[in-house]
């Protein structure tokens, strides 16, 4: 089983020409492009993440590093399999690429920025019904906020004080941020998810 983020910047018209650059900076650490990640038609993107444990957070990581920037995305994740393994990401297929295409198509509609799709109509209404009220404070974070959540996701085993000096603040401001942007929410909603999908791939 793998996993496919679709994505696509929200109102990318209105912002600086800089910003298809600054996507290809936050793509680039999910590992080579255009096999496993990739920019097309000026604002789409999508990324492989082939353990499906890590595609909620791989998700919100990009979402961080897109409100850092005063940017945002909507994406649909998709789980399945991958039939077939083309040199660009875009032109690979399986049911994992299906589901996360066909889902992609219904966001705008839904008023969504991200949701997902395995396959098991139960388990979907459930993760997305939590997406969805997750989405009620990640929508909104602000420059600080997704700055401290970006750092955190990629630096998990850091203390507060050694996140701090990451982000050149002191201890007390890093908690204040923590609580600010919900971060302990954000962490428990993806150990839910880690333990469902783990369930759906056990033989």
């Amino acid at each position: 089983m793998t996993s496919v983020i679709t994505g696509d910047i929200i109102g990318s018209r209105q912002q600086s020409e800089h910003w298809v650059e600054d996507l290809k900076k936050i793509l680039a650490p999910f590992g080579k492009t255009p096999s496993q990640w990739e920019v097309y038609r000026g604002d789409e993107f999508q990324i492989e993440i082939s353990n499906p444990e890590d595609a909620l957070l791989a998700a919100i990581l990009v979402k961080a590093h897109l409100r850092t920037i005063k940017s945002d995305a909507r994406m649909s994740i998709g789980f399945g399999d991958k039939t077939h393994n083309a040199a660009r990401i875009s032109e690979s297929n399986g049911s994992a690429f299906i589901n996360s295409g066909e889902l992609f198509e219904t966001l705008k509609k839904q008023k969504v920025t991200l949701a997902l799709r395995t396959g098991d109509t139960d388990l979907d209404e459930k993760l997305n019904l939590m997406l969805q009220l997750a989405l009620t404070f990640m929508d909104s974070w602000l420059v600080q906020s997704a700055e401290f959540v970006a750092v955190a996701i990629e630096n998990p085993t850091l203390s507060q004080e050694e996140l701090g000096q990451k982000l050149g603040i002191n201890q007390a401001a890093v908690s204040r941020r923590q609580k600010r942007a919900q971060f302990d929410l954000v962490m428990n909603l993806d150990r839910y998810f880690r333990k469902q999908i783990k369930q759906l791939t056990a033989p």
